[in-house]
């Protein structure tokens, strides 16, 4: 028989069933049933140990009493801080400052067009130099009625309409008078000046723009003497008093001042059931008008906490750890941290009470 003819005569299943007998030997080596028993025990890697350092500082770790504060948002805000909107409507001609100048009390903000001012304070004099003229007139004319009356020359009604005319007329007068100190007031008010030493917040409206009342051209405040505002729960707030000291941290600054309690809203906001709390802040470099800062205050019972010193902390990337000493050996120990109180910081998780922990290691 020739090789052609054996190829032909070989069955068609062998190949198949060869090719799944070979996957098959692949799949029990990979599960390890195939070649050989070494294979590796399960269990956890040892952490390397390092041995205590002579002299190192330790300290075993044990619950104590922390303060639950809470921190309540709030805003810093000038104590003097307004929005200056002209009295009137008129266009605005100028506006010669801009955010952040420091100006003094009396420094031109904005001039407004006075044309319409002026005129109406032209009419309004016109009309009381006219009233003043005709109260002379009439006044001239009383004297003269009560001269004739004396000498019995004019009868009583004539008498009687003559003084009741010069009377009007001098209240005409008086009221034309008062028009034209009130057109004389309105057409001052087409300038309007800085209220009191202090800076430029922000400009709301720019020359050409139409001047109206209660429509601020910009917003000025006093940037020394600084105030956070900041609504917290009632049942917080009846525990705070006039004068208390309270803690302030402003994240801008990075820093956590000492303020005084200097004002507490007599009335509490039905819908949210906060009071609005301001406290006196000190002179700080940095600090500034509308920046955001936290009030802290200590609302709830205290609490036993796991604090360690801070500087005992050791960071890897975004996990904490400390170094726990056992049998005299350091252990790294990886460990979950809450708040912060000063220099000290609440262990969540990771250690346990009496656990003795490095603080400090002998200088090299």
């Amino acid at each position: 028989m020739t090789e052609h003819n054996a190829l032909i005569s070989t069955p068609k299943w062998l190949i198949p069933a060869l090719a799944i007998g070979g996957l098959l030997l692949v799949i029990l080596f990979a599960l390890g049933v195939l070649g050989g028993d070494s294979k590796t025990e399960p269990g956890n890697t040892p952490i390397p140990e390092s041995a205590l350092p002579q002299n190192a500082q330790t300290l075993t770790v044990s619950k104590q009493a922390a303060a639950n504060a809470l921190s309540w948002q709030g805003t810093i805000r000038s104590r003097l801080a307004v929005k200056i909107a002209p009295k009137l409507n008129a266009r605005i001609l100028e506006i010669p400052v801009h955010p952040g100048d420091r100006l003094k009390k009396g420094d031109i903000i904005a001039k407004l067009d006075d044309r319409d001012l002026r005129a109406a304070y032209n009419a309004a004099s016109a009309a009381q130099a006219a009233a003043q003229a005709q109260a002379a007139q009439a006044g001239a004319e009383e004297k003269r009625i009560i001269d004739l009356y004396n000498k019995q020359a004019a009868t009583r009604q004539n008498y009687d309409a003559v003084l009741a005319q010069a009377q009007t007329a001098r209240a005409m007068a008086n009221q034309a008078a008062s028009a034209a100190q009130q057109s004389k007031v309105m057409f001052g008010e087409n300038v309007l000046y800085a209220p009191f030493d202090g800076v430029v917040g922000e400009r709301f409206q720019e020359p050409g723009d139409m001047g109206m009342p209660n429509h601020p051209i910009i917003s000025f405040h006093q940037p020394d003497d600084l105030r956070l505002e900041a609504a917290i729960a009632s049942h917080c707030a009846a525990q705070v008093k006039l004068g208390m000291t309270v803690k302030v941290r402003v994240d801008a600054i990075h820093q956590a001042l000492s303020g005084t309690v200097d004002e507490i809203a007599p009335e509490i906001d039905a819908q949210t059931r906060s009071q609005l709390i301001k406290v006196k802040l000190p002179a700080t470099d940095g600090l500034q008008h509308g920046q955001f800062g936290w009030l802290e205050l200590g609302c709830q019972a205290e609490q036993q906490a796991l604090l360690i010193p801070a500087s005992a902390v050791v960071h890897y990337g975004q996990l904490q750890a400390v170094k726990v000493v056992e049998n005299g050996r350091l252990q790294t120990r990886h460990i979950r941290t809450g708040k912060q109180y000063g220099a000290q910081i609440e262990v969540l998780s990771g250690l346990s009470d009496g656990e003795t922990i490095l603080i400090s290691e002998p200088a090299q």
